[in-house]
């Protein structure tokens, strides 16, 4: 289930082809004025997951079903999303990777 939706792209009136990453939305909890979710259970977390190529639609609905609470972070289809991704969230929220 989609919580929250990050569009990233240089091109936002793309739809037929964008990249797109996913993550628990609960990874939201450490950015500056974030509401604050709760740890999802283990049987259903997702911690990370992403899609390249793939219509902007079919993203969407993917992300749609998830039982986990997830944030949507939507890329140009010609960028590198995973590089992307990690270079954006990292020196806030993943100082390990």
């Amino acid at each position: 289930m989609i919580w929250n939706v990050i569009d990233r792209r240089t091109r936002p009136y793309r739809w037929e082809r964008v990249n797109v990453v996913i993550e628990a939305v609960e990874h939201d909890n450490s950015c500056v004025d974030a509401d604050q979710a709760e740890a999802a259970a283990l049987p259903i977390v997702i911690d990370y997951d992403s899609r390249d190529g793939v219509p902007l639609r079919e993203a969407i609905e993917w992300a749609r079903q998830l039982r986990c609470p997830v944030t949507l972070y939507i890329y140009d289809a010609d960028d590198n999303s995973n590089a992307a991704h990690f270079t954006a969230v990292s020196e806030d929220r993943f100082p390990e990777h």
